[in-house]
């Protein structure tokens, strides 16, 4: 089973549309795909249970059904940091359990699990431990989604020397125009993108209200 980490260079980054659009790619090419949510602040109630929507619109796009409770393990309600949710709540967030989860699906017939990370790429799940702990633990590829505006040019090089200096694989970026209106020399940033993170984007994402509705898997030009 392959599996897949999309980080973003920040919060708002285009994250859950960089992965919704991943996975329909992964699916029209014939996978049976999986997703996960790992951890998740900012939940509401739907349907009798604390729910994330990013976690629900991985479900819709993946072709493999999973309980939500495999898909998103820690919930929390705060839209603030995880692990100060975790906290107010006596919570601990696990690496083992996180794990256990993983396995879980990578003892189904799954050809691939994408996992979508909260905020950027070092997301504190307590006070000692941070997110890429789990991704290195299980040797995922590592995708970066680049929000497009100003200070991306930093934010994704700083994130990609620390995804390395994590000693996990950067496997490919993705652009995502974030707002209705291009930054300031967009195509200028997108060069320069490619030339600091050393290799083309795997899918260049316009600004989409509607996202959800659309098929973004033809935004993406390379198999993984």
């Amino acid at each position: 089973m392959d599996i897949y980490f999309i980080t973003g260079t920040d919060t708002d980054a285009g994250k859950t549309v960089a992965a919704c659009g991943f996975v329909k790619y992964l699916v029209e090419r014939g996978q049976r795909v999986a997703v996960m949510k790992p951890v998740a602040s900012g939940c509401d109630m739907t349907d009798g249970q604390l729910k994330n929507s990013d976690a629900l619109a991985l479900m819709k796009v993946a072709n493999v059904e999973q309980p939500y409770e495999q898909v998103n393990p820690y919930t929390f309600k705060p839209a603030i940091a995880p692990h100060i949710a975790a906290a107010d709540e006596n919570v601990e967030i696990s690496l083992d359990k996180l794990q256990q989860a993983v396995d879980e699906i990578r003892q189904s017939n799954v050809d691939a699990l994408v996992i979508e990370g909260a905020g950027g790429w070092q997301l504190p799940l307590s006070n000692s431990h941070f997110m890429p702990e789990l991704v290195k633990r299980l040797s995922a590829k590592v995708i970066l989604t680049v929000g497009l505006k100003l200070g991306c040019l930093n934010h994704a090089l700083l994130s990609a020397q620390s995804i390395k200096a994590s000693g996990c694989d950067l496997a490919g970026w993705i652009a995502v125009q974030t707002t209705e209106t291009p930054m300031p020399r967009q195509t200028e940033n997108l060069e320069t993108l490619s030339v600091v993170l050393r290799s083309k984007p795997i899918a260049m994402l316009p600004y989409i209200p509607g996202w959800q509705t659309q098929n973004l898997a033809s935004k993406f030009s390379l198999v993984y």
